[in-house]
C-alpha cells in the first residue's frame, strides 16, 4: 500500500460519512408525511411534506416565478411566510430588505415544508397558466444569441403586457437529469396572441442556454408558465431612457412594437449597449422604430469596438454614453434590462443625474 495516500483516505471517509450523517439527520428533521397549508384566503389544505414550499405551490397549481430555477440566487420567488417557515436562511438574506423581513417575506425556493404552513402571495399569480407550446422558429441573431418562436395551442389567446416574461422549462437532456426553468423576456408584440418570440443568449454551462442553442429543434414540445412581472411602460407624458444590454433588449422590443402600434409618442431614447460589433443584433429594426414612433432614438453603443470595425457610433459604457446625452436627467424615467452590474451601475449614474429612484424600473439578469 501507498501510505501517502493514507490521509487523503481518511479525509475522504470522513467526508463521506459526514455526507451521510447529514443525510440521515436531514431526512429526520424533515417531516416527510403530510402537513397543511393555507394559501391566502382558502381553507387550509393537506399536502405532503419534505419537499420546497416552491414545489409545493406548483403542485397546487400556484406559479411562482423563479428565474435560477429554485437556487436561491434570483430572489425572485418571494412569499409571505405568517407560520411554518423558520428562521430566514442565509441564502435568503441578501434578497430581503427590513421592510420585507417585518412583512415575512421569504423565498418559497428555500423553506423546506417541515410543518404547517401558513401563506399569503401576491393575489396576480393566482392566475398564472402552465401552457404546452411548440416551437416554431430558432434563428440566431448573432454568434451568442438566438430569436425562438414558441407557439400556442389551437384556440389559446396568450395576452401579456408589454415587458413582461415567461419561465421556459428546459426538458431532461444528457447532462440535465431532471427538469429546470428559466425566466426569458417577450420579445413579440401583445398584439400577437398566439405565438411569443424569445430572445435568448448563451450563457457559458448554462443548463437552459445550452438546450436552446444546442438541442432546441423545430416542433420540439416545451412547457412555460406565464406572464410574469412588472417591468412595463407607465403611462405617464414623462420622457424615458430605455438602456438594454445583451438580451437585454427583448422587452424593449416588445415595448416598442407596442408603442408603434398604438402611436404612443412618449418621448425615448434607447440605448443599446454591447462590446463590439459581433454582439450587435436587430439594428434595422430597431432603426425602423425611429421611422413609425414620433419621439423615438435609437442609439446603439459598444464599450470596445475593434479597430477593423472603423465603428462611427457612440463609444463607452452605457452609463457614460447616457452622461453625454443628457446632462440632467431631473423628471425623466429610466427603464433598464441587462445583468447586475449593468443595472446597479445605470441605477446610481441615473439617479445621480436626478432621476428619483421611484422613477427607475428594471428587469435584472440573475
Amino acid at each position: 500500500m501507498d501510505f501517502s495516500l493514507t490521509p487523503l483516505l481518511v479525509v475522504t471517509g470522513i467526508s463521506v460519512a459526514l455526507a451521510l450523517v447529514i443525510v440521515i439527520v436531514e431526512k429526520l428533521i424533515i417531516k416527510a408525511g403530510p402537513v397543511t397549508l393555507k394559501l391566502n384566503d382558502a381553507e387550509p389544505k393537506e399536502i405532503e411534506g419534505g419537499g420546497s414550499l416552491l414545489g409545493a405551490l406548483k403542485d397546487e397549481g400556484v406559479l411562482v416565478p423563479s428565474a435560477c430555477g429554485g437556487r436561491g440566487s434570483c430572489g425572485m420567488c418571494k412569499v409571505k411566510v405568517f407560520e411554518g417557515g423558520g428562521k430566514i436562511l442565509a441564502t435568503e438574506a441578501p434578497h430581503l430588505t427590513e421592510e420585507e423581513r417585518g412583512e415575512n417575506v421569504r423565498l418559497s425556493c428555500q423553506i423546506k415544508v417541515r410543518e404547517n404552513l401558513v401563506v399569503e402571495v401576491p393575489t396576480e399569480l393566482l392566475d398564472i397558466e402552465e401552457y404546452e407550446v411548440l416551437v416554431t422558429g430558432a434563428e440566431p441573431l448573432n454568434h451568442d444569441t438566438m430569436r425562438v418562436t414558441l407557439t400556442f395551442g389551437e384556440g389559446v389567446e396568450f395576452s401579456f403586457r408589454a415587458g413582461q416574461y415567461v419561465q421556459l422549462e428546459t426538458p431532461i437532456y444528457d447532462g440535465l437529469p431532471a427538469p429546470t426553468q428559466r425566466a426569458y423576456s417577450i420579445a413579440s408584440p401583445p398584439q400577437e396572441k398566439s405565438s411569443i418570440d424569445l430572445i435568448i443568449r448563451r450563457v457559458k454551462r448554462g443548463v437552459a442556454t445550452t438546450f436552446v442553442h444546442d438541442l432546441i429543434e423545430v416542433d420540439d414540445e416545451l412547457t412555460l408558465s406565464g406572464p410574469y412581472g412588472d417591468f412595463y411602460l407607465r403611462d405617464t407624458p414623462a420622457e424615458a431612457i430605455f438602456i438594454a444590454g445583451g438580451s437585454g433588449l427583448a422587452p424593449f422590443e416588445a415595448i416598442l412594437a407596442d408603442m408603434a402600434a398604438h402611436k404612443n409618442e412618449k418621448n425615448v431614447t434607447l440605448i443599446f449597449g454591447a462590446v463590439n460589433g459581433d454582439d450587435l443584433y436587430d439594428l434595422d429594426k430597431m432603426r425602423g422604430y425611429e421611422e413609425t414612433i414620433p419621439n423615438f432614438r435609437f442609439v446603439p453603443a459598444l464599450s470596445s469596438p475593434r479597430e477593423e470595425e472603423r465603428w462611427e457610433g457612440e463609444v463607452g459604457l452605457v452609463t457614460d454614453v447616457a452622461g453625454r446625452l443628457f446632462e440632467s436627467m431631473e423628471g425623466m424615467e429610466g427603464y433598464l434590462c441587462g445583468g447586475p452590474g449593468m443595472i446597479d451601475a445605470c441605477i446610481e449614474a441615473m439617479t445621480e443625474r436626478g432621476i428619483r429612484e421611484e422613477e427607475i424600473f428594471y428587469d435584472k439578469f440573475s
